[in-house]
């Protein structure tokens, strides 16, 4: 253990790994458990039952791991993971799980977390996500990896976010993204996909042509959406298209958001 600053409060029971920094004026409750230099700037508070990867870095007056925002909850313990190499900014907000949603809040590897947003309780948040400033997710979401959300935007309790996909600015999110959708406007619309992540993570010309024709007939296509999805599933050969299949034909518990809605 190295850099912990005088004025900093550890309390008995907290496990510090190799090399963490902790800053001035920060509060480390006695349950947790950081990684290997893990930094903590200054005036951070970690609590409650709260793991972290090492290499995360938290900025001030972040406050990690104090009870969930849920009347619901009645002080049962409950847990907070978060992954390796995330970066937390000033004023982000994240809180454990409750009973009722399985007691573990999860956060994966090399996250951004931008200033003022927040992780409720009983979300499960992927890896290489990024929340844009006072973005927020609300309780039991599930945020699947490279999920960008941006800033001032709301994810509504128990709506699942499909891998890759992209929400804008502004935007209130209601039911499920599928993955690599794009999602804009107030009331949160599927306007499309994300074609420029695609681009950027390499996808091949050929999988992005597969993911367009996909997003066509599932937007002009006969039948439910689910119907549309489950013949995509029998006619496609693109992983990428299948991962769509594959998250449409899962379990909602609000529905989908669809091209035109």
């Amino acid at each position: 253990m190295s850099g912990v600053h005088p004025s900093a409060i550890i309390e008995d029971g907290a496990q510090l790994g190799e090399g963490c920094v902790v800053g001035p004026f920060c509060l480390i409750g006695p349950q947790v458990v950081l990684g290997d230099r893990v930094e903590l700037k200054s005036h951070v508070i970690v609590t409650g039952d709260t793991q972290i990867g090492e290499d995360t870095v938290i900025f001030p007056f972040a406050v990690i791991g104090e009870v969930p925002q849920d009347l619901k909850y009645q002080g049962e313990d409950t847990r907070l993971i978060i992954g390796a190499r995330n970066r937390i900014r000033e004023h982000v907000t994240m809180n454990p799980g409750t009973k009722g949603g399985g007691g573990i809040t999860r956060v994966g590897d090399d996250g951004l977390f931008m200033a003022g947003c927040h992780v409720a309780h009983d979300a499960q948040i992927g890896d290489r996500v990024i929340l844009v400033n006072n973005a927020a997710v609300a309780g039991h979401c599930l945020l699947e990896d490279d999920v960008i959300v941006g800033g001032m935007s709301g994810i509504h309790q128990w709506v699942r976010v499909g891998r890759g996909a992209i929400i804008g600015a502004l935007t209130k999110v209601t039911n499920d993204v599928i993955p690599y959708g794009l999602v804009q406007a107030p009331r949160g619309e599927l306007d499309g996909l994300n074609l420029v992540g695609l681009k950027r993570r390499g996808v091949p010309r050929s999988d992005i042509t597969a993911l367009r024709a996909a997003f066509q007939m599932l937007a002009q296509g006969e039948g439910t959406f689910q119907d549309r999805a489950r013949r995509l599933g029998e006619e496609t050969d693109s992983e990428y298209v299948r991962q769509i299949v594959e998250f449409v034909m899962g379990d909602s518990d609000r529905s989908f958001l669809t091209p035109g809605s």
